[in-house]
């Protein structure tokens, strides 16, 4: 059955169904019912790109498993990307006593595991300039996305002005740096900020993760939403143990683990530690 009326490309019940299945097994994702809308707009650009005909041809090349330019396209078309600056501000306010509250000598390790477009992970650091009153704190701050388009976004720091207009004055002028002349309307990142941050690619349905710990904190927000619940667990069951042992875990605003109660307890909103601490 279609679910599509006059449409450039048919799209039918088994094409959804079957894109469901793929981006959950891909990258964990729970697509709704309520998302067919999206899904069709977004890989109809594909198809566009490719120069296929139907949906069928484009899953058929995706399913022979082949292609992993494809596979990341595809990926990359179907995650969401909603971020700002300071985003949740309370979560900035505990860090930035966390980190304080680190003894001298001590290099803190942070990792943003949906880093998205870099408003989440440039916070991070202007909170750790703030916490230690320096350009240079003792911080290393690890970002990393499944998806690789937006991270590149990240990793260049270049945005419009209108995504800092919230900021204070204060933080515009001494963490951003204004854009002249063809690059009017644009803002670029402060070095000393870009220089604490290191970019990875990673997809959290790994079966192990790269990086070693232990991270004295760790922000996953607003990626779980999009996970069912054995699907967040498996997560966790790989994250927690990365985190510092006095380490903080910061969730989204939606999201909840009350059933990973033998992994992390809350502390805080939407903060958790780990439950053996």
């Amino acid at each position: 059955m279609s679910l599509t009326l006059d449409r450039e490309f048919d799209f039918t019940v088994r094409d959804f169904e079957r894109i469901r299945k793929l981006i959950h097994g891909r990258a964990g994702i729970a697509l709704a019912d309520s998302k067919e809308e999206m899904v069709y707009s977004r890989i109809a650009r594909r198809l566009r790109s490719l120069g296929l005909d139907s949906f069928g041809d484009y899953l058929d090349r995706l399913e022979r498993g082949g292609d992993a330019d494809e596979w990341q396209a595809f990926t990359n078309a179907l995650t969401t990307n909603l971020t700002s600056f300071f985003r949740e501000a309370h979560h900035f306010d505990v860090l930035r006593e966390l980190l304080a509250q680190r003894p001298r000598g001590h290099r803190a390790r942070i990792w943003c595991a949906a880093a998205s477009t870099g408003e989440e992970p440039y916070s991070l650091a202007i909170t750790a300039c703030e916490a230690h009153a320096t350009l240079a704190p003792p911080v290393d701050i690890l970002a990393t996305d499944i998806d690789t388009q937006v991270l590149a976004t990240a990793e260049r720091g270049v945005y419009l002005v209108e995504r800092i207009d919230k900021l204070s004055e204060s933080r515009r002028k001494r963490f951003f740096l204004k854009g002249k002349g063809s690059a009017e309307g644009l803002c670029r990142v402060a070095p000393p900020l870009r220089e604490l941050l290191t970019f990875r690619p990673l997809n959290l349905l790994d079966a192990a993760y790269p990086m070693r710990g232990p991270f004295d904190a760790i922000f996953c927000r607003n990626v779980m939403i999009y996970f069912d619940k054995p699907t967040q667990l498996a997560v966790l069951q790989r994250m927690v143990p990365l985190l510092a042992r006095d380490g903080l875990l910061f969730a989204g605003h939606s999201e909840s683990f009350f059933h990973a109660g033998d992994l992390i307890r809350p502390v805080g909103r939407t903060i958790y530690r780990r439950a053996d601490a």
